[in-house]
């Protein structure tokens, strides 16, 4: 049994203890131990709404509107009982109720914000990681960086595989941070123009020796092909045509005359989500290198029930539903989801990634430049400008659905805003913002103008009576840890072939947050005069931005993005 005091607060168990405490149900507030409580519930009604735009937040945190007050009680009265059950919510990971009464749009509830802002600020460390580690392996395959037959550069990278390649980075680091054991497929050459391409955008993909080879895995999956119950014999090809019967790898050259019948596959083994047009194809020299690639990548996965994510392109996800057939044929027995990515469309352009790159840098230097002036120059300045265009093509492609098209505009007379609330630029200079607000305060403490900020259990929070103080914490501190577990349970749901990940949320939660913080910063003094009596709502105020720095350095972890503490 969890205890109440020390379990950090969750929006998902406020919100089934509220559904609980409306519903009439005993006092089963969600208490059941760190695996199940915390994931979101999948019930389909939904008895409550949290608030999150601050016209709301001035009135009520949640509301359970008049419409599913008329479907639970006769003319929507609410008994005094269940009143009663919610005014005096309690629970392990329940945020504490002040207040509530039925209004014209609803019932509405309102948190104890001093408490709230007590027990978050005095330990925030809980928020700013997943509820639960997870276990279990996960190879996230990307089929844009495998040779066909030649090894991917960044002049033939396209802006689509690009994508599929910083969504599988991103994705790689969320799933470590929930406890997965992470490994990335293919390998490649150590110091290879590809992987030197990467990591100027922050993408540390696994490497080995130009001299490595894979021969014997190849050798090995071609024997298993050929031994496969799904292989075409001979006598079947030649006394008829069979449905798509000799069709080639999309993409490959053709190698042998080895023939799998892929339809049989998933129709035999049950597998739901397949193209029912894939019919039999022919082994190519390069699809076998990509199953011995997996091979490879699956066998050095230290724990023993892994899943396989192939992170492709909607124009490669006929061919890589080819490929996870084919290893299934070879006697693959491990869980294949696909994960597709929506083109990248630019209108009246088309460009390489490592053209799109040389674009962003260039603009980005010259609209710091604009801003800064000459002293945008030395090394300092190169390493700002290159984490600053990595940030920006990051957001470009990471913020939308990533079943959804991505359109840039990459007119070369066009800029990147050093400040507009559009994307990675303003991301990291509000980032940046809290670290200079930061500088000041200690350089304040060393002249003697302002002692040690306290530990949060010493600080009266009531003095946290901004509107936009509130919206920060719980729109973002809170839900935060949630936030984060959210791609782990995704891929733990059964279902079909395809699986949706949500990758892009943590840069949307990034840009609605520092939409926020700049407005509250744009508005507030953080640091007042160096008066005793104005000190405690001060060192309240620096409690919060200090959290929201932390959080901001560890969302921005899972996109490979180092802070800049100064712009």
């Amino acid at each position: 049994m969890e205890n109440i005091d020390e379990t950090p607060f969750r929006i998902t168990r406020t919100v089934q203890a509220l559904g609980s405490a409306l519903r009439g149900e005993p006092e089963n507030v969600p208490d059941a131990g760190q695996g199940s409580s915390d994931r979101i519930s999948s019930e389909p009604e939904k008895l409550w709404f949290k608030e999150s735009s601050a016209k709301n937040l001035q009135n009520r945190d949640f509301l359970s509107p008049t419409t599913v007050l008329n479907t639970l009680y006769a003319d929507g009265q609410v008994p005094p009982a269940v009143m009663g059950r919610v005014l005096s919510l309690k629970g392990c990971g329940v945020l504490p109720v002040a207040g509530g009464e039925v209004m014209g749009e609803g019932l509405r509830v309102r948190v104890d914000r001093i408490a709230a802002f007590q027990k978050v600020l005095s330990g925030v460390s809980a928020y700013l990681k997943p509820p639960s580690q997870r276990q279990g392996g996960v190879v996230l395959n990307c089929p844009a960086l495998h040779p066909k037959p030649n090894l991917p550069s960044p002049d033939t990278l396209t802006l689509g595989q690009l994508r599929t390649v910083l969504l599988t980075d991103h994705l790689g680091a969320l799933l470590r941070r929930q406890g997965f054991t992470v490994s990335c497929c293919p390998v490649l050459p150590e110091d290879s123009n590809i992987i030197v391409f990467l990591r100027i955008l922050g993408v540390d993909w696994p490497s080995v020796p130009v001299s490595w080879t894979n021969d014997e895995r190849e050798e090995k999956m071609l024997e298993a092909l050929q031994n496969s119950p799904y292989k075409e014999r001979e006598e079947t090809r030649n006394g008829g045509r069979r449905e798509s019967e000799g069709k080639k790898m999309e993409g490959e050259k053709e190698w042998g005359t080895l023939r799998v019948n892929l339809k049989r596959v998933f129709q035999e083994e049950q597998l739901p989500g397949y193209d029912p047009s894939l019919g039999t194809c022919t082994v190519q020299r390069d699809s076998v290198s990509h199953l011995a690639q997996l091979d490879r990548a699956t066998a050095d996965c230290t724990v023993s029930t892994a899943t396989v994510v192939h992170v492709t392109s909607c124009q490669d996800e006929f061919r890589q539903q080819q490929i996870a057939m084919l290893w299934r044929a070879s006697g693959a027995t491990v869980t294949q989801r696909h994960l597709v990515c929506g083109p990248v469309k630019t209108p009246g352009s088309h460009l390489s990634a490592a053209q799109y790159l040389q674009l962003r840098r260039v603009q980005m230097k010259e609209a710091s430049e604009m801003k800064y002036g000459e002293q945008v120059e030395g090394q300092t300045w190169d390493d700002i400008i290159k984490v600053m265009t990595s940030a920006t093509v990051r957001f470009e492609l990471l913020s939308t659905v990533h079943m959804s098209p991505v359109t840039l505009d990459v007119q070369r007379e066009g800029s990147v805003s050093t400040k507009g609330p559009r994307g990675g630029v303003f991301v990291m200079y509000n980032c940046a913002r809290l670290h200079t607000l930061f500088d000041s305060y200690e350089r304040g403490m060393e002249k003697g103008l302002y002692p040690e900020i306290p530990e949060g259990s010493q600080l009266d929070f009531s003095a946290l009576k901004e509107e936009g103080e509130w919206l920060l914490l719980f729109n973002y501190l809170i839900p935060f840890s949630e936030l984060l577990d959210q791609s782990g349970q995704a891929l733990e749901c059964d279902g079909g072939a395809r699986v949706n990940l949500k990758t892009e949320q943590i840069c949307k939660f990034l840009v609605s947050l520092s939409k926020d913080f700049s407005s509250y910063y744009n508005r507030v003094h953080v640091l007042g005069e160096p008066l005793p009596h104005l000190f405690n709502q001060m060192f309240c105020r620096l409690q919060l931005l200090r959290a929201l720095r932390e959080l901001y350095h560890r969302a921005l972890d899972t996109l490979h993005l180092p802070p800049i503490r100064q712009l």
